[in-house]
């Protein structure tokens, strides 16, 4: 097949366009390489086979652009990764949040409703359950708040999905991911940047207690369960969760990356964040029956991973 991966420069997105590559599909990546983080990390990220696929630079906030490529490109999928990211830039930004995930997931959907894209599969989040007191997180739960702009953007795009479904017959999965990491892990994220600041003997910020809890699923899992999704006959339309099926405590995490790295943090304790799930805690049987996800990384065995990929890549800068 010829797929289309937004956000195929990323974290996620990156991996899962290598492996479509290495299983035989055809990839175009529609990115826009923006600063939210350091664009030269994208490139880095997809620089071992960027001469395999198409790259399209591309704002998903720009309608026309974004038709035109799908014209273009004549896709057989679109796997949805694109999007502003992150809970609390999301509430310092709440508009450019809104306009790149729900209508950039918009334009999309219409793109391929008019070319005649017949599979869509959308990278939902863990922040869609809000403060659900129902634990484990189950995809048959009436959600009803959200906590964050970023979690509303994400909810959003469900519906937006299942409507398209409904209207025009799509094949439409949403892929619910729990706190992913691993190697390429986006510099922001709590993972990269406590092991970033640890080495550097530098203070990392811890907001609350210690107590919050985590589902922390290895990228290795996510993408195996985001490609059994994209070989799914069943609903038309259909949410499933991917985690880990386990929780962590900050505290706990904090402590694996000392052990992990050989240092001791220095930890700075803040008040806790607005917008912070209390916690994460994914019930992945559905996906398990249905969809063949098999996760079989845990944290213990996950994070000296990407403590080594992190440590390999500050040789190779310094070597640079």
């Amino acid at each position: 097949m010829r797929i289309m991966v937004t956000g195929g420069a990323g974290f996620i997105g990156s991996h899962l366009a290598e492996k479509l590559l290495a299983v035989g599909h055809e990839v175009v990546i529609l990115d826009d390489f923006n600063d939210f983080y350091d664009p030269q990390i994208k490139h880095a990220n997809i620089a071992g086979f960027a001469k395999d696929l198409t790259i399209c630079r591309v704002d998903l906030r720009e309608n026309d652009s974004v038709r035109t490529v799908f014209r273009r490109e004549k896709l057989d999928a679109i796997l949805h990764l694109a999007a502003r990211a992150g809970v609390r830039p999301s509430i310092q930004s709440p508009r450019l949040y809104y306009e790149t995930n729900v209508g950039g997931t918009l334009h999309l959907l219409e793109a391929a409703r008019v070319t005649g894209v017949q599979r869509f599969i959308f990278a939902s989040s863990s922040s869609v359950y809000g403060a659900s007191k129902t634990i484990p997180f189950s995809e048959e739960e009436h959600l009803t708040q959200t906590l964050s702009p970023y979690g509303a953007t994400k909810i959003a795009g469900e519906f937006l999905c299942s409507t398209y479904s409904h209207l025009y017959q799509m094949c439409v999965i949403a892929l619910r991911y729990f706190t992913v990491y691993g190697p390429r892990q986006r510099p922001d994220l709590a993972i990269h940047q406590f092991t970033r600041r640890i080495y550097a003997g530098q203070p990392i910020d811890q907001f609350g207690d210690g107590s919050t809890r985590r589902d922390y699923t290895y990228i290795d899992d996510i993408i195996q369960g985001t490609m059994v999704a994209l070989d799914y006959n069943g609903a038309l339309y259909d949410v499933f969760n991917l985690g880990e099926n386990q929780t962590v405590q900050l505290k706990d995490l904090i402590s694996a990356i000392e052990n992990a790295v050989g240092k001791k943090a220095k930890i700075n304790r803040l008040a806790e964040q607005p917008g912070d799930m209390p916690r994460t805690y994914a019930d992945i049987s559905k996906a398990r029956k249905l969809l063949g996800y098999n996760p079989t990384t845990k944290l213990s065995e996950g994070l000296p991973k990407f403590v080594e990929w992190f440590l390999r890549t500050q040789r190779a800068s310094r070597a640079d």
